[in-house]
């Protein structure tokens, strides 16, 4: 399955960018994992930051941030197989297991609960 990891990224940072960089790193600890067991992990931002940088984008909230971040997010649920939303508030995580759960796709709260694959190539 391609599975969305969806947690905070931006929420309860006040934009400050070390902390939004701590956020995508706990995001990002759980794809090593999800890729073991078979997966293809996918985050947001992986896309919608470089496009942030090539649309121009001066930080959190300006013109490209809102044209890109949440848009590309959208965009990419309705490739996914399933989300895995990790804990913590974000009303963007929220919005992906919502759009998840309309999709009928199934959501994860825990990457313990994500079955591996039928047959994991060696």
């Amino acid at each position: 399955m391609m599975i969305l990891v969806a947690g905070p990224y931006r929420s309860g940072t006040f934009d400050n960018p070390t902390r939004m960089a701590d956020n995508l790193a706990r995001l990002e600890a759980v794809t090593l994992p999800l890729f073991r067991l078979g997966h293809i992990p996918m985050i947001g931002e992986w896309l919608a930051l470089p496009l942030l940088r090539q649309a121009g984008s001066t930080g959190p909230g300006d013109v490209a941030y809102e044209e890109i971040c949440y848009p590309i997010a959208h965009r990419l649920i309705e490739r996914c197989d399933a989300v895995l939303r990790l804990p913590g508030d974000s009303k963007g995580a929220d919005e992906d297991v919502r759009r998840a759960l309309a999709r009928g796709l199934p959501v994860y709260m825990r990457l313990e609960d994500v079955p591996p694959c039928a047959a994991i190539p060696p």
